[in-house]
C-alpha cells in the first residue's frame, strides 16, 4: 500500500496537525551549532502553515532515558525554530493535562507550538507495547491529524513515531518523502559506477549495511575508526587506535567477499596518528602498516585522501557516511574534506548519509546546495541500505 504524502491531505483549516520532525541538533554551551535538521523540517510545517493548520510539532533530543535533563530540552530549539519560520513558537513544557491542551487550545491558524523532548517519558521509548500505546494516546488527544517528518527517527518503535500513526489519519511530510526517493536511487539500479564511502568510529555498527551493499556496488571506501579493524584483520599494527578485536574475524570474511564480488575495497595507505586524542597533541604522518605502538590513528592520511578523491571521481552515484577521522580537531579533519571535495566536484548523483557526516562538510566549510542530497538520519538511511524495514515507515504504509 502507498505511503499517503501530503498531496493527499484533507481540508486541515482550523485542524491540529501532530508533526513529528526531527529536531535532534548538535547543542554546546546551549547554543546550536548546526541547525540543518531544524532547517529540514520548515518546508512541511510551512505548507502546513499555509494550508491554516495549527501545527504541534513533536520532538527528541539525546537520550535521557525518561529523565527530565535540563540539557537535554527542546527550549533553545524552539527559539530558533521561531526565528527560521518568522514566527513565535510558543513551547510547551508538558505533555498532558490542562497546560498543554490549554495552549493548543489557544493557537489560531497557522500557529506553531513545540512540545518539550518527548523521550522525557520513558514510555516513548519503552520496549513494551502497551507502555508505548498510552503515551501515543496522550499525545494523540492533542490533534486531529498526524504527520511523520522526521526521518532521522523512523527506524525506531517509539510511541511518536510508530503508534501514533496507528491512532491518527496518517500522512509523510516533504522530508520523508524525498529521503524515500533518495534512498530507492541508491538501491534500486543507481546509474554506475556505483561507490559508498564509509567512516565512524565502529566497524560493528555498519557491518550489515556492508554485506548488504557487497553485491550492489563496485567501489567501497573505509576510512574513520573502523579503519584499524581492517588493517589489524590484515595482520597490521594498529598501537592504541579504536580496534574491535571481535570483528576480526568478520572483518577477514568481509574482505573475502569483496574480492570474490569483484568490488574494490579501499582502504588507506597512510595515517595520520598522535600519542593522544587531543587537538592540541602532535600529528605525524605514517605507513598504514607502520602505526607505532603508542600511537593511535585519528584520520586517514595525505596519500589516501588523495586516492580516495580519484576513486570518488569515477563514480556516478556516491553514498557517503561517517567522517574520516576527528574532523571537530583542525589538525585531523584533512581526510574527511578530502573526501567531501571529491564528493562537491562529482558529475553524479552524491549523497551525504546524514549524522557526523552532515555536520563535518557543514563545519568545514561546504554549502549543503555542494552535493546531490544530505541526508537528516545517518542510523535510518543504513538500516534501509541494510535492507532492513523502518517500523516509522511500514506504520505509514497501513
Amino acid at each position: 500500500m502507498p505511503i499517503a504524502t501530503l498531496a493527499s491531505l484533507p481540508d486541515i483549516a482550523g485542524k491540529r496537525v501532530l508533526l513529528r520532525s526531527d529536531l535532534n541538533v548538535p547543542i554546546k554551551d546551549g547554543n546550536i551549532t548546526d541547525d540543518g535538521r531544524i532547517r529540514a523540517s520548515l518546508p512541511t510545517i510551512n505548507h502546513l502553515r499555509a494550508l491554516g493548520a495549527k501545527v504541534i510539532v513533536m520532538a527528541h533530543f539525546g537520550r535521557p532515558k525518561g529523565v527530565r535533563v535540563p540539557e537535554m530540552s527542546l527550549e533553545p530549539v524552539a527559539r530558533r525554530l521561531g526565528e527560521l519560520l518568522g514566527a513565535n513558537v510558543a513551547f510547551i513544557s508538558e505533555y498532558r493535562g490542562g497546560k498543554a491542551s490549554d495552549a493548543i487550545g489557544k493557537m489560531q491558524p497557522g500557529d506553531v507550538v513545540l512540545l518539550e523532548n518527548v523521550r522525557y517519558e520513558a514510555a516513548e521509548t519503552s520496549k513494551v507495547d502497551e507502555e508505548r500505546l498510552l503515551f501515543a494516546q496522550d499525545l494523540a488527544s492533542l490533534g486531529d491529524i498526524y504527520v511523520s517528518d522526521g526521518f532521522g527517527a523512523v527506524h525506531r518503535k517509539h510511541a511518536s513515531v510508530y503508534d501514533i500513526a496507528t491512532l491518527l489519519p496518517h500522512f509523510a511530510g516533504f522530508l520523508i518523502s524525498a529521503e524515500i526517493e533518495v534512498l530507492k536511487r541508491l538501491t534500486v539500479n543507481p546509474v554506475r559506477p556505483y561507490g559508498v564511502v564509509l567512516g565512524g568510529s565502529k566497524v560493528s555498527d555498519k557491518l550489515g549495511v556492508i554485506k548488504n551493499l557487497l553485491d550492489k556496488v563496485d567501489l567501497l571506501a573505509i576510512g574513520g575508526g573502523m579503519v584499524f579493524t581492517f588493517l589489524a584483520a590484515q595482520g597490521h599494527e594498529v598501537g592504541k587506535s579504536l580496534l574491535e578485536a571481535d570483528q576480526l574475524d568478520e572483518v577477514r570474511a568481509l574482505i573475502t567477499q569483496a574480492k570474490e564480488a569483484g568490488v574494490t575495497l579501499l582502504l588507506p595507505t597512510d595515517i595520520v596518528v598522535a600519542p593522544a586524542f587531543a587537538a592540541d597533541s602532535p600529528a605525524t604522518v605514517v605507513a598504514a602498516h607502520e602505526i607505532p605502538a603508542d600511537q593511535l590513528g585519528l584520520d586517514i592520511g595525505p596519500v589516501s585522501g588523495a586516492a580516495f578523491a580519484e576513486a570518488i571521481s569515477g563514480c556516478k552515484t556516491l553514498f557517503w557516511n561517517g567522517p574520516m577521522g576527528v574532523f571537530e580537531f583542525d589538525a585531523f579533519a584533512a581526510g574527511t574534506k578530502a573526501v567531501a571535495q571529491a564528493l562537491a566536484e562529482l558529475d553524479g548523483f552524491t549523497v551525504v548519509g546524514g549524522g557526523d557526516s552532515a555536520a563535518a562538510v557543514r563545519r568545514l566549510g561546504f554549502r549543503d546546495e555542494e552535493f546531490g542530497y544530505i541526508s537528516t538520519g545517518g542510523g535510518a538511511s543504513l538500516e534501509y541500505l541494510e535492507g532492513k524495514a523502518l517500523p516509522g515507515i511500514t506504520v505509514l504504509e497501513q
